[in-house]
């Protein structure tokens, strides 16, 4: 029973290992777009917000500094319903004509909310590339054509970069690390051929294929995964190239949750979608990921109650674990993230396992809180 244990601990950690060759095979592929042309297509930048009172003017200030010829792009805000102060503050502060600010309409409020906030835009737009983000990030002035530079022909999707503001706090640096792990995991998997996460902070597609594959139709009634399951769902018809934009001016700038207990809601949303991904061999796949976090748990307690070869593989994958992520986080640094403090990041990776444990499994409930709103999924 031992062995056969240490064998499937075994087995586990060599799956996991070639999930991180893979996305570290993607970075290494990965190179700045130095393309200056813009695309000939006019743009339309699509944000969903609900009481973003804090951020709006802030996000505002940050699109309308934006470095592009004005008449080739519209700005939609879409609110979505908010019950504070955020839609006077954007009519009352608006300065730039090709900024407009819409609310959802009432007959349409339901589940899926943001979803439905960006498919009310994008009927609204003009655009024949969307670009979409959030109410609180904050872009660089050269944000919209690095974004969009990558647009030819076959390209039908592009990912960006996102990360947090700096802040000194402990809590918010780990959350940094983690959250750039998770953008450059989705960075390299783009690259190496294998959509399969991005960020709706940052990320752009056509219209057309948008329409194409429906949209949002089959998970509209779902709570988040507006970015997710569009990726993988235009992924799918394998007829489009699908980009990731690597370049420092591309990094859209996002806060960090202010306390655990908002972090791990966030993150509850962020895994309760896995299981309705449509690829059930991807699902499967992380599954496995799952478990062989699962079996980081599990080996050291066996490992104590006197099952002394299990100490073999629980060391052995913590070591690959660690040094493996610590490659792709140096790598997303040299590529457009600042340089983080090692000791946080071994902390960061100590904390990731339980992390990843509670997060997941919490997620699969289903019951979560956004934005002032009891959601399902």
């Amino acid at each position: 029973m031992t062995t056969i244990l240490f064998l499937l601990f075994i087995l586990l950690l060599i799956h996991y290992s070639v999930f991180l060759i893979k996305i570290m095979t993607g970075l290494n592929k990965l190179k700045k777009n130095l393309n200056e042309r813009l695309p000939d297509e006019f743009i339309s930048v699509i944000i969903p917000f609900r009481n973003e009172s804090e951020n709006i003017l802030s996000s505002l200030k940050s699109i309308e500094d934006l470095y592009y010829p004005q008449e080739k792009f519209e700005v939609i805000y879409v609110d979505d319903n908010s019950t504070d102060d955020s839609f006077p503050l954007l009519i009352a502060n608006r300065k730039k004509t090709n900024i407009r600010i819409l609310k959802l309409p009432d007959e349409i409020f339901s589940k899926g909310n943001k979803k439905r906030a960006v498919q009310y835009g994008i009927e609204n737009s003009k655009g024949d590339i969307i670009v979409q983000t959030d109410a609180d990030c904050v872009h660089a002035s050269k944000w919209l054509q690095c974004i969009t530079k990558n647009f030819d022909a076959d390209t039908a999707f592009v990912s960006g970069p996102v990360d947090f503001h700096k802040d000194s706090s402990l809590f918010s640096k780990m959350q940094k690390i983690e959250f750039e792990g998770l953008i450059l995991a989705g960075a390299g998997l783009i690259v190496y051929g294998e959509p399969i996460i991005c960020n709706g902070a940052n990320a752009a597609y056509r219209k057309k294929v948008f329409e194409e594959v429906s949209g949002f139709d089959g998970n509209n009634d779902l709570s988040s995964g507006d970015d997710v399951f569009l990726l993988q769902k235009i992924s799918q018809r394998r007829k489009y190239k699908i980009k990731f934009s690597c370049d420092s001016e591309a990094v859209v700038l996002t806060n960090s949750c202010k306390n655990l207990k908002e972090f791990i809601r966030q993150r509850r949303r962020w895994a309760g979608k896995v299981i309705y991904f449509a690829d059930k061999f991807l699902v499967t796949h992380l599954i496995f990921i799952l478990i062989f976090y699962t079996g980081l748990i599990i080996q050291p307690v066996l490992a104590l109650s006197g099952v002394v070869m299990l100490w073999w593989s629980f060391i052995t994958s913590v070591f690959i674990k660690i040094l493996v992520e610590f490659q792709i986080i140096r790598k997303g640094e040299k590529l457009f993230y600042d340089n983080n403090n090692i000791i946080i990041f071994i902390l960061t990776e100590i904390l990731h396992i339980p992390y990843i444990m509670v997060s997941t499994l919490s997620g699969l409930s289903g019951n979560f809180s956004w934005k002032g709103r009891k959601i399902k999924r």
